[in-house]
């Protein structure tokens, strides 16, 4: 366990808006270091995130093969979305993976939350594991991915060193739950 005595912290004394829109917060904070130095420094809001990792009787996972136009790269990812104004993360969790897939989840638990860029952006992200899922009809909405596949769990350490899983949400969930679940099976 750690604690905070005798460690110094910054001291934000306030900060303005700069842009705000639905998707996205841009802020100046006005922050103090420990050693009396006063700044403005940037700080980017996101709304909460909620993720899921999907797993069936079979040690497979649901991904999705999607095409991230910001970089320009495609890979697999796990179904998600942001958490709604006065959502559960969990309902969120539970509703994506049934509009994203089609499939609709039967047992899910919390599994991991974390922030994926602690020093400037402020992005909580949500991870659910699901223990099991009934395909319940064809995605709803907009197009998410241009396929959807049941995975096998062993197939994941080489899909990660090919490249083809590369985003923070989606090597956090698969490796956490892998963890979690190779724990149980020996505990």
């Amino acid at each position: 366990m750690t604690t905070n005595e005798g460690q110094t912290r910054w001291i934000v004394h306030g900060e303005r808006l700069v842009y705000d829109n639905r998707w996205i917060r841009l802020g100046l904070a006005d922050v103090e270091i420990p050693d009396g130095e006063r700044f403005e420094h940037h700080v980017v809001h996101l709304d909460r995130a909620a993720i899921a990792v999907v797993v069936d009787e079979q040690d497979r996972v649901l991904l999705m093969w999607r095409h991230r136009f910001v970089f320009d790269r495609w890979g697999w990812e796990l179904p998600g979305g942001l958490v709604e104004a006065g959502e559960d993360p969990m309902a969120t969790a539970v509703r994506e993976v049934e509009e994203e897939t089609g499939y609709r989840p039967k047992r899910v638990e919390h599994l991991v939350s974390y922030q994926p860029m602690a020093g400037m952006v402020d992005s909580e992200h949500i991870l659910f594991l699901v223990h099991g899922a009934e395909l319940v009809g064809k995605p709803k909405g907009e197009v998410e991915a241009d396929r959807i596949e049941w995975v096998p769990m062993a197939e994941i350490p080489d899909m990660i060193a090919r490249g083809d899983i590369w985003t923070s949400g989606t090597l956090i969930g698969l490796l956490q739950a892998q963890q979690r679940l190779n724990g149980r099976e020996r505990g």
